[in-house]
C-alpha cells in the first residue's frame, strides 16, 4: 500500500514537473517575438525549424533564444540554491540574498572589474564562489551557525550584505562613466546575453542541481536534525561543507552574467513544499522548475512592458516574489517541515 502510494506520489510530481518545464519552454517561445522588431508566430516558428541566417534567424537564434534559456538556467540554479541553504540552516528565510551570500559574490566581481580590469571575466565565478563563501561563513557564525532563531539568520545576512552593499557602492562612485553599465547589471538584467554566457553559466549551475539530486538521501536527513542526521550516519563536519559549496555555487555562475536576481531563492522553495512531494529529490526538482519559470516570466515582462527599453530582471521578480512571500507569512505557512526519504 505504501509503495503504491509512494509511486501515486512520484507520477503527481513528475506530472506537476512536466506541466511547469512545458509552460517554460512556452514562455521561451513566447519570448522570440516581442522585441525592437515584432514577429509573428509564422515568422519566429520559421526562424527557429529552418534558420537560414537572415535578419529573423539572427533576432530567434542569436539575439532572443540565447536570453530566455539563460534565464531559465539562471532560475533554476538560484531556486536549487536557496533550497540547500534553507536546509542546510532548517530556516525558512535563508536565501542567496538574506544570507548575504549575493552580496559576497557580487562585491568582489564589481572590486575585480574595476580594480582589476585585466583579469578575464572567465574567472568571476571562482571570485564570487570566494566571496560567497565567505559571506555565507559570516552570516552562519553570526546566527550561531545557522541554527539561531530565524530573526538572528535574517540579522546577520542583512548585517553583511548592507556592509558589501556600502563597498560596491564606494566602487562604483570611483568608476565614472561605467557606473550606469554596472547600476544596471546590479539591478538583475539579460540584456544581451548570448550563447557564450549561457555556456558560462551552465557548469555551476550544474554542479548545485546535479549535486543536490545526488545527495537527495543527506539533504532529507539534514532537514530532520543535526542529532538525527548523525545518528542515522551522515558525518556532518564532512556535509554541512559540502551542501554550502554546492549551495552557492549556482549563485557564482549567475551573479557575474545577470548580476542578483531577487526573491527566487527564498520563494521557489516554499511554492515547492506548498505542493507537497514525496521526498527531498522531487522537491529540488520541483524547485528546480519553479525557479526556472519565474525568471522566464520575469525577464519577458521586463523585455516587453517598455519597448524599446528594459526593465531589469531583479525588480520583476521582486515585484512577483514579494507578494508570495508576504502570502506566506499571512497564512503562516512560512516555515520549514522535514521530509520523509
Amino acid at each position: 500500500m505504501l509503495r503504491a502510494v509512494a509511486t501515486m506520489d512520484a507520477r503527481k510530481s513528475l506530472a506537476v514537473i512536466a506541466l511547469l518545464v512545458a509552460a517554460t519552454l512556452l514562455i521561451v517561445f513566447i519570448g522570440l517575438l516581442p522585441g525592437a522588431k515584432v514577429l509573428t508566430i509564422a515568422d519566429a516558428s520559421s526562424a527557429f525549424f529552418s534558420p537560414d541566417g537572415k535578419v529573423n534567424s539572427i533576432l530567434v537564434w542569436t539575439l532572443r533564444l540565447p536570453r530566455s534559456l539563460a534565464a531559465a538556467l539562471a532560475g533554476a540554479g538560484l531556486a536549487v540554491s536557496g533550497y540547500l541553504l534553507q536546509t542546510l540552516t532548517r530556516n525558512p528565510l535563508a536565501d542567496p540574498g538574506i544570507t548575504g551570500v549575493t552580496a559576497g559574490a557580487i562585491t568582489p566581481i564589481v572590486c575585480c572589474f574595476v580594480f582589476l580590469p585585466w583579469l578575464s571575466s572567465a574567472y568571476y565565478p571562482f571570485v564570487g564562489l570566494v566571496g560567497g563563501l565567505a559571506a555565507a561563513a559570516v552570516t552562519f557564525w553570526v546566527s550561531k551557525g545557522g541554527q539561531g532563531r530565524p530573526l538572528h539568520l535574517a540579522l546577520g545576512g542583512v548585517s553583511v550584505s548592507l556592509f558589501l552593499g556600502a563597498i560596491t557602492i564606494y566602487v562604483l562612485l570611483l568608476t565614472g562613466p561605467q557606473s550606469t553599465s554596472l547600476l544596471f547589471w546590479l539591478s538583475g538584467g539579460f540584456q544581451g546575453r548570448s550563447w557564450l554566457h549561457l555556456t558560462y553559466m551552465l557548469p555551476w549551475v550544474a554542479v548545485g542541481v546535479a549535486g543536490a539530486l545526488a545527495l537527495h538521501r543527506v539533504i532529507g536527513m539534514f532537514a530532520l536534525s543535526d542529532h538525527a542526521a548523525a545518528g542515522m550516519g551522515v558525518q556532518l563536519n564532512l556535509w554541512k561543507p559540502v551542501l554550502l559549496v554546492l549551495g552557492v555555487c549556482p549563485v557564482a555562475g549567475v551573479a557575474p552574467v545577470a548580476g542578483p536576481v531577487a526573491f527566487v531563492g527564498l520563494a521557489a522553495p516554499h511554492i515547492a513544499r506548498l505542493l507537497k512531494p514525496r521526498g527531498a529529490a522531487w522537491e529540488i526538482a520541483l524547485c528546480a522548475a519553479i525557479g526556472a519559470l519565474i525568471v522566464t516570466v520575469a525577464d519577458l515582462i521586463a523585455r516587453t512592458v517598455a519597448i524599446p527599453k528594459e526593465l531589469p530582471v531583479g525588480i520583476i521578480t521582486a515585484l512577483i516574489g514579494g507578494p508570495v512571500f508576504i502570502y506566506l507569512i499571512q497564512r503562516g505557512r512560512l516555515q520549514f517541515r522535514g521530509h520523509g526519504l
